[in-house]
C-alpha cells in the first residue's frame, strides 16, 4: 500500500544507464542512517517510508551496486540512480527491467510476472498467462470442453489458492472454468508464490498461491483496444476506457468478448476438436484516493456470460439434446461479482495501516454432458480485515486481523439434488523480521472455526538467508486444509461413460473428510555475471505430504471412485531454472523439472495419472533497440516445452479396441510470436501455437460409441488441434 503524507518520503530507485532510461530497481534497501527504519523498493523501484526532520541521511543499497548516502531536507519525492559496481570508464553498462523477477530479499519464494511478460504470448485469459513460465504446467483437462488445467508442484489448481488482488476468486463452482473468466488484458501483474503462502489470505492454500493484480483506472491507458483472431476460429475484442471523475475519483470500464463459431474435426473422430464458445465479460472499476488523509479504495462490479457447446460435430442441441442421435454438451454460466477494498494509512504514524477486503459473488452454471446433467448455484461472501504495524522499529513488522467466509451450494447431479451451507470465521497473526541485510523471516498462525471443517490451527513459516552477495537461501513449512468440491472440481468426469461412486465416511462434505496437507520447501537463488552479462540460477525442492486427501480414482475402467485417503499421498517437485541476458536485448530462460507424485489407491500406490516425471522448458526473447524518435521496435519470443511420458489410468479390462498402453509418448511443442511496435500507441503481433503441429492420436477413447461404458475424454496428454496461427493489434492512448 502506498503511503501519502507530509510525514512520508516517497521516491523511485533506478539503475543508472547511459541512455538515461528510467528502469526501476526492485528490491533495493532504503533506510535512514543510524536508525532501524527502512524499507525495500517494489517491482517498479518505488518506495515509501516515514520522514522526520531529524532524519537527514538516506542510505540506498543493493547487491552489485554502489551504496549511496544522500541528504534529504524535506519529504519531497525523490528519484535516484544507483551505479553498478562493475561500471568502469571503458565499459558501457546497460540495464532493462525484467519481465519476470524473483526477489533476493523476500522471505517467501515469489515470482512476479509483469504485463510485459504476458504480452509475449497470446494471453487471452488467465489460464493462458503461464505459457512462458516454467513454474506452472498448463494442459487441457479433457478432449471436448477446451478447459485448460494448471498445476503447481505437481498438484492441480484446487490445491492452489488463486486470488484477484488478494481476494480468493477461483474456488468452488468456478474451479473448473474460472481461470478463463479473467481476461489477460485486465491483468497488470501476477505473483506466483511457491509453498503454503501467507496466513493472511486464508487456510486453503497447499501447493502455492497465485494472485492476479488488475489494471487500475489511474495508471491504465485512457483508451486501450486489443483485437485478436486465430486460425482455430477464435476472435476476441478487449476495450478499456478510463477517466478521472474528480480529483479523488477515477473509473474504468473494461469490456471483453470472444467467440468461436467455426467447427473443426481435424482428426476425423466425429468430435469437435475445440468447443463452440461465446463470452461477454464486463467490469466497472472505481478508484478513490484521498492523499491528504491517507485513504485509497477500489470498488469492482463484474458480470460474466459464458456459453460453450461441445461434442460431436453434427450435434444440434435443438434436436439432439438428451437423445442418442449424437453426443453433445452445453455449459451455460452466468456470474455476478462485487468486491471492494479500503486502505487507510495513519498520516501521523505511517507504519500503521488498516485494510478491509470484501467480496460477494453469485455463480450459476447450467450444463449437461450427453445424458448427464450437472447444474450448480454457488453464492459466496468474503470479508477480511488486516491491521499493519511495527514492534519497536521497522525491522519488526506485524499483520493481524480477522476474516469471515460463507458459501451456499445447490447442485443437481443428474437426479440428485445436493444443498449445503458453510460459514467460517478466523483470526490471524503474522510477524516479519527483516534486518535489511542477510535475514528475513515471516512466521504466521491463524485459528479458524468452520461449520464443515471444524476448529483448526494453520501455522506457516518462511525464512530467507543471504550468506553472500547476490544469493538467497529460502526455507518454508506450512499446513493447508480445504473441503473438496468433488463435482465442481472434476467436471471432466461427466464427459465419460463412467459410473460415479462416492464412499461415505460420515464426513461433512459429500460424506468425505476435509483434505489436510503439509508443504515443506527449500530454494536457492544465485545471481552472477557470465561473460560480462547478468545471469541467475534457481534450485527449488518442495514436498507436499497429505494427511488426508479425497482420492479421485479412475483406475477401474467404467467407474470413478471418490474416497478418503488410506495410506500415503505425496508430491515431490524439483526445479532447476537458469536465466541469462546473453547479449543486449536478448534473454534466455532454461528450466528442468522433475515430479514424483504418488497416491495410495485401492489397487495400490500408483503414480498420479497424466503427470510427467520430466519436463524441459526453454524461452528466448529478443527486442530490437527502441527508436528514440518514432518509439518503434520489433519484439520476438519463442517457447519450447518437452514433456516426458505420462501414466494412463488402467484400461486393461476394457475390450481390446478400447485399451491404451501404460504410458503416453513424449510430447514437444514450440510457440513463437513476433510483435511490431509502430509507435507508443500502436502495435501488431503475429504468432503460432504448437508450430511443430504435435497432435495426440486417439484423444477420445470410445469415440465410435459415445453412449457406451468405454467412452472417455479424459486421457489427454498433449495438443489435440495441432498448429494454430493468430494475429492481433493493440492500440492505446495514454
Amino acid at each position: 500500500m502506498v503511503l501519502w503524507s507530509q510525514e512520508t518520503l516517497t521516491g523511485t530507485i533506478m539503475e543508472a544507464n547511459p541512455k538515461d532510461e528510467k528502469t526501476g530497481l526492485p528490491g533495493a534497501n532504503v533506510y535512514w542512517l543510524n536508525t532501524k527504519i527502512g524499507t525495500v523498493t517494489n517491482f517498479d523501484g518505488d518506495f515509501s517510508l516515514p520522514y522526520k526532520e531529524e532524519y537527514s541521511k538516506l542510505v540506498i543499497s543493493y547487491v552489485g551496486f554502489k551504496t549511496d548516502t544522500i541528504t534529504v531536507t524535506s519529504p519531497k519525492a525523490i528519484q535516484h540512480w544507483l551505479q553498478s559496481t562493475s561500471n568502469l570508464d571503458e565499459v558501457t553498462v546497460t540495464a532493462r527491467k525484467q519481465a519476470t523477477a524473483r526477489s533476493y530479499l523476500q522471505s517467501q519464494n515469489i515470482i512476479t510476472v509483469s504485463s510485459d511478460e504476458l504480452l509475449k504470448a497470446a494471453c487471452c485469459n488467465l489460464s493462458e498467462s503461464f505459457e512462458t513460465n516454467p513454474s506452472i504446467d498448463v494442459n487441457f483437462a479433457d478432449a471436448v470442453t477446451g478447459t485448460r488445467q494448471i498445476k503447481m508442484l505437481g498438484l492441480t489448481s484446487p490445491y492452489i489458492l488463486i486470488a484477484t488482488e488478494n481476494i480468493p476468486s477461483i474456488r468452488g463452482a468456478s474451479q473448473a472454468f474460472g481461470l478463463s473468466f479473467i481476461p489477460g488484458t485486465w491483468v497488470q501483474s501476477i505473483q506466483i508464490t511457491k509453498g503454503a503462502g501467507s496466513v493472511v489470505n486464508g487456510y486453503e492454500s497447499i501447493a502455492g498461491q497465485i494472485n492476479a493484480e488488475l489494471v487500475k483506472p489511474t495508471t491504465d491507458d485512457k483508451l486501450f483496444v486489443n483485437a485478436y483472431g486465430a486460425a482455430n476460429g477464435r476472435v476476441e475484442l478487449n476495450t478499456h476506457l478510463n477517466t478521472p471523475v474528480s480529483d479523488r475519483w477515477s473509473t474504468g470500464l473494461y469490456l471483453h468478448g470472444n467467440s468461436r463459431s467455426e467447427k473443426f474435426d481435424r482428426n476425423k473422430d466425429s468430435f469437435l476438436d475445440l468447443p463452440l464458445a461465446r463470452q461477454i465479460n464486463v467490469m466497472n472499476r472505481w478508484q478513490y484516493t484521498n492523499a491528504e488523509k491517507g485513504f485509497v479504495s477500489f470498488l469492482n462490479l463484474k458480470y460474466l456470460g459464458d456459453e460453450k457447446q461441445a461434442g460431436q460435430i453434427d450435434f444440434d442441441p435443438d434436436v439432439d439434446k438428451f437423445t442418442t442421435n449424437a453426443w453433445g454438451s452445453e455449459i451455460d454460466t452466468r456470474r455476478y461479482e462485487i468486491s471492494a477494498k479500503l486502505g487507510y494509512v495513519n498520516p501521523e504514524i505511517p507504519y500503521q495501516s488498516l485494510g478491509v477486503q470484501a467480496a460477494y459473488s453469485n455463480h450459476r452454471q447450467d450444463s449437461y454432458f450427453g445424458f448427464d446433467a450437472y447444474d450448480i448455484v454457488h453464492s459466496s461472501g468474503y470479508v477480511n480485515v488486516i491491521y499493519n504495524s511495527i514492534i519497536s522499529d521497522s525491522r519488526h513488522k506485524i499483520k493481524t486481523g480477522i476474516g469471515y467466509t460463507f458459501d451456499n451450494y445447490d447442485e443437481l447431479v443428474n437426479d440428485l439434488d445436493i444443498e449445503r451451507a458453510e460459514s467460517g470465521v478466523g483470526a490471524f497473526f503474522e510477524y516479519n523480521y527483516d534486518d535489511l541485510d542477510k535475514l528475513n523471516l515471516t512466521a504466521g498462525v491463524r485459528v479458524d472455526t468452520h461449520s464443515a471443517l471444524g476448529t483448526f490451527v494453520t501455522p506457516r513459516l518462511h525464512l530467507r538467508y543471504t550468506p553472500w552477495e547476490k544469493s538467497a537461501w529460502r526455507a518454508s513449512i506450512g499446513r493447508g486444509k480445504r473441503g473438496a468440491n468433488i463435482f465442481a472440481e472434476n467436471q471432466k468426469l461427466f464427459s465419460t461413460g463412467r459410473i460415479i461412486n462416492v464412499s461415505n465416511a460420515n464426513g461433512e462434505i459429500y460424506g468425505l473428510d476435509p483434505e489436510i496437507a503439509w508443504n515443506y520447501g527449500i530454494s536457492f537463488l544465485q545471481g552472477f555475471n557470465l561473460f560480462g552479462r547478468k545471469a541467475d540460477v534457481t534450485l527449488d525442492y518442495y514436498v507436499t505430504d497429505f494427511q488426508n486427501q479425497v482420492v479421485v480414482d479412475y483406475e477401474t475402467p467404467g467407474e470413478v471412485h471418490f474416497y478418503n485417503l488410506d495410506g500415503d499421498s505425496y508430491a515431490n517437485s524439483f526445479q532447476f531454472e537458469f536465466n541469462y541476458n546473453a547479449f543486449e536485448h536478448f534473454d534466455l530462460r532454461l528450466a528442468y523439472k522433475h515430479y514424483d507424485v504418488k497416491t495410495q489407491y485401492e489397487s495400490g500406490k500408483l503414480e498420479k495419472p497424466l503427470t510427467p516425471k520430466h519436463r524441459i522448458f526453454a524461452n528466448a526473447s529478443y527486442e530490437t533497440p527502441l527508436h528514440k524518435e518514432k518509439g518503434s521496435q520489433w519484439k520476438f519470443d519463442a517457447t519450447y516445452n518437452w514433456l516426458g511420458t505420462q501414466r494412463f489410468s488402467s484400461t486393461e479390462s476394457n475390450p481390446i479396441q478400447y485399451r491404451l498402453p501404460e504410458r503416453s509418448p513424449t510430447v514437444s511443442t514450440l510457440n513463437m510470436q513476433a510483435t511490431k511496435v509502430f509507435s507508443p500507441k500502436f502495435e501488431v503481433y503475429l504468432g503460432a501455437e504448437n508450430l511443430t503441429n504435435t497432435k495426440q492420436g486417439n484423444p477420445i477413447l470410445g469415440a465410435d460409441d459415445p453412449f457406451g461404458s468405454n467412452f472417455d475424454t479424459t486421457f489427454v496428454y498433449g495438443p489435440i488441434f495441432g498448429s494454430s496461427y493468430y494475429a492481433g493489434l493493440r492500440y492505446k492512448i495514454k
